[in-house]
């Protein structure tokens, strides 16, 4: 099958598509056909149906590793909300990084993956006393304290002769964040201890006196979907300084400082994500500067990047269901929608999308891409330009679905969720199936 050709006037389509170019991942094409891990889209679409999740086995391993790369000295840690599969969770563990789980869940998936104890960092505002006691019980290495009645709780749940290693969630109040609903650094969040209150030091005190926890550290996280450095830099230097005032007050060095993750990715081809090694050499300096200038030891750092691994490995592909002209707008309804990908809806988060399955010489235009959920919401995407000539039975493919999107799904209308199909080295496989609608009925116990 032939491919699109989008006529943008004053543009003209490049000669080749740059396996850098955003939002797409590293190795999806669009010539002589698309592709993603050398596998047709087309072939997707007919093997699978849709929608369909498609997620790059290599763009996930290539990201792993570039953080690696920019951080060598640093504890890597993937934020598993950000999309968690057993495939993912085995990648993960090749690669070499740590797991930052926030579920009993998501624990429960590194488990059944054998993923290394010690590599997993717990967090959560509100975990349950089964869910501390799942993640005791499997020694995670660190679990996240964010409220100071775990500290009691958690102490009570540690074996005799063992000692859980904590990290205490500080709030640096530093708001960042694509929108209010993502960022969580501030002091009108749910999360953390307020070094304002005296909380955070009240943590400290109590987490001391417990024998059965050793605190190894602090952590923070700002928010999500951050383009700049110079948050994490703030952050940096405020956490340094919290280290330094538990020194003064206690005599003890903490080891460790986590900042979270966060790091923004492209949607859009205006778009930039913001790359591990700008990162890096921005927190590594105002980690050491800042350290230094208190006489402090530098700590070991760990961040916990989500999005910035999964997000741009992943494509979702639709199938145009109908096509509908009003007096102000075009709307291309497709067999997905708010299920799928919530973040519009939720977030006023924007997409692009693409023809793929045929060529087209018509100029494009900007239409409303729409899904098929009852609910005006159900917007995937605003003011995309795709070929005038696009009608039912078209596919459509948007890029930079890999994070949040599965994770947030859901089953509104009774929708069953997509599945999620890995590419690599020219072979497809599901990692998810789909969720069929006998699915949806054995849940449903009846009267």
């Amino acid at each position: 099958m032939s491919e699109p050709r989008l006529l943008v006037p004053g543009s003209c389509e490049p000669e080749r598509f740059d396996e850098a170019a955003e939002p797409w991942s590293a190795t999806t094409r669009f010539r002589p056909v698309a592709t993603a891990g050398g596998v047709p889209l087309m072939d997707i679409v007919e093997r699978f149906g849709t929608p369909a999740y498609v997620v790059d086995e290599a763009d996930v391993r290539r990201r792993c590793r570039a953080f690696r790369a920019a951080l060598p000295d640093a504890d890597i840690r993937y934020a598993a909300k950000a999309f968690l599969c057993r495939a993912m969770a085995t990648w993960i563990r090749e690669e070499g990084l740590g797991l930052d789980v926030c579920s009993g869940g998501e624990l429960a998936i590194a488990r059944s993956v054998g993923f290394p104890a010690e590599r997993i960092v717990f967090h959560g505002n509100a975990k349950t006393p089964h869910e501390l006691a799942e993640a005791v019980d499997y020694g995670v290495g660190r679990i996240v304290v964010d409220n100071l009645a775990e500290v009691v709780r958690l102490a009570m749940l540690v074996p005799p002769g063992h000692r859980q290693k904590v990290l205490l969630r500080v709030i640096p109040d530093i708001e960042a964040g694509a929108c209010a609903a993502i960022r969580t650094g501030g002091e009108s969040q749910k999360f953390g201890l307020s070094i304002a209150s005296g909380d955070a030091a009240a943590a400290v005190a109590r987490v001391l006196r417990q024998p059965e926890l050793r605190l190894a550290g602090l952590h923070c996280h700002l928010g999500s979907q951050i383009h700049t450095t110079e948050p994490y830099e703030q952050a940096a230097r405020v956490m340094v300084e919290q280290l330094a005032a538990i020194r003064d007050t206690y005599g003890i060095v903490l080891p460790e400082l986590d900042l979270g993750g966060g790091m923004g990715i492209a949607y859009l081809e205006s778009e930039h994500g913001l790359t591990p090694d700008d990162y890096a050499t921005t927190v590594t300096k105002a980690v050491v500067e800042r350290s230094a200038a208190l006489n402090l030891p530098v700590p070991r750092l760990t961040v916990e990047p989500g999005r910035a691994i999964s997000g741009p490995a992943g494509l979702t592909l639709y199938r145009v269901i109908a096509v509908k002209r009003t007096l102000t707008r075009t709307f291309v309804a497709v067999d997905g929608g708010m299920s799928d990908n919530p973040r519009p809806s939720l977030y006023g988060a924007r997409y692009t999308a693409r023809l793929i399955g045929r060529r087209s010489a018509m100029a494009a235009r900007e239409v409303t891409l729409v899904g098929h959920h009852c609910e005006a919401g159900d917007v995937i995407a605003e003011s995309v330009p795709l070929p005038s000539d696009i009608r039912p039975g078209d596919v459509i493919a948007v890029p930079a679905t890999g994070a949040y999107h599965h994770s947030m799904a859901s089953t509104y209308n009774l929708t069953g969720r997509p599945p999620v199909i890995a590419v690599a080295e020219g072979a497809a496989r599901v990692v998810v199936r789909r969720e069929e609608i006998d699915d949806l009925l054995r849940r449903d116990v009846g009267l």
